[in-house]
């Protein structure tokens, strides 16, 4: 998981009208993929329309799109198309790279450094479909606090960020994907993963999740999802009861704030 890093305000509404993706305010892309785009990640495969690039037009183009902040502290929207040829970073040996290529190998840790010195762990994935390796900061991928209300370990947060398969106590397993638009993959088809916001527990459910890689997907729940379902929507009953503070109000001016 990756906390959101961008506001529904913040979309560049002008540059996805242009693309066929928006009219005026509204969105012609799925729950899912805007999700994506405001966590920080890459949508499903797209059809752009009326490109420009370079001085040229292209009518149609299939792409992943996402979102990144610029210096000035603007949101840009940044296309991925499919490459003909994939470039792999400096720091990937040719074994890596070929590994990661072919599927032999679902990601790579490594340990890189800037070019003051400071070093940095990052996590690299091949995306097939866009021909293209991504590269994601281990420090900025957030572990859920619990899955299906079993919290996780220290040890299996650490291995979560590193891309590997954590499996919890009811038999599910999980791991962190950045090329997966929910970021995450199980051997579940859904989940319910709690995350801890502002000392309050946030309760997520994931739902038509891909499989893990080269393994077998359980199309049944984990034995602790649906007690997880419970509290999940006991959560969201509270969130959208009404609140009413103490005070002198009369019942009639109390009656009328419920019933804003």
């Amino acid at each position: 998981m990756i906390k959101q890093q961008f506001k529904r305000e913040e979309l560049p509404m002008e540059e996805l009208q242009k693309l066929g993706l928006a009219d005026w305010n509204v969105l012609h892309i799925d729950d899912d993929d805007l999700a994506a785009l405001l966590n920080g990640r890459r949508t499903d495969m797209l059809r752009l329309e009326n490109l420009e690039q370079q001085g040229l037009h292209i009518p149609a183009l299939d792409a992943k799109l996402s979102l990144r902040r610029n210096e000035s502290g603007g949101v840009e929207l940044l296309a991925h198309p499919i490459y003909k040829f994939a470039e792999g970073p400096e720091y990937l040996t040719d074994t890596e790279i070929e590994s990661l290529e072919k599927g032999e190998a679902v990601n790579v840790v490594k340990t890189i450094s800037d070019g003051e010195g400071d070093k940095r762990e990052v996590l690299v994935e091949f995306d097939k479909d866009t021909n293209e390796f991504i590269t994601v900061d281990t420090g900025k991928i957030f572990p859920p606090d619990e899955i299906n209300g079993i919290p996780l370990t220290q040890q299996q947060k650490k291995n979560y960020r590193r891309g590997k398969e954590v499996e919890t106590e009811d038999g599910t397993t999980i791991q962190f994907s950045a090329k997966d638009k929910q970021a995450i993959r199980a051997d579940r088809l859904a989940l319910i993963a709690s995350v801890l916001i502002d000392g309050g527990v946030s309760y997520v459910l994931f739902k038509g999740l891909n499989a893990l890689f080269n393994k077998p997907q359980h199309k049944e729940p984990g034995r602790n999802f649906h007690k997880a379902m419970e509290k999940l929507s006991e959560a969201e009953a509270k969130q959208a009861a009404p609140t009413v503070k103490p005070g002198n109000d009369t019942d009639e001016e109390i009656s009328e704030t419920i019933s804003r």
